[in-house]
């Protein structure tokens, strides 16, 4: 039987499991700010993960406007900031 740290048995389990995507969808609200800088993460109301799709949510008409022309920069960002690909589309609502 092989010996695991504590850490590496909780990252083996969570990779398995299929708590990952849960834990992606906190994490990535409590980084969105860093990500995408003080007045966009200001002005979005709801940031989720769901199958690789990043969900992001805001009232205001010109964000929409202009977070649907950065979808491919969102996604190097969000991908880079977890060193894997978690996500492969954005929508925005």
């Amino acid at each position: 039987m092989s010996e695991y740290s504590l850490s590496k048995a909780m990252k083996k389990f969570i990779s398995e499991s299929n708590l990952r995507n849960g834990i992606r969808a906190v994490q990535i609200e409590s980084i969105w700010e860093e990500i995408m800088g003080k007045t966009i993460a200001k002005y979005t109301d709801k940031i989720e993960i769901i199958n690789q799709t990043l969900f992001i949510t805001t009232p205001v008409g010109s964000l929409k406007n202009e977070l649907m022309y950065q979808k491919p920069q969102i996604i190097e960002r969000v991908n880079e900031k977890f060193g894997e690909k978690v996500i492969t589309n954005v929508v925005i609502r």
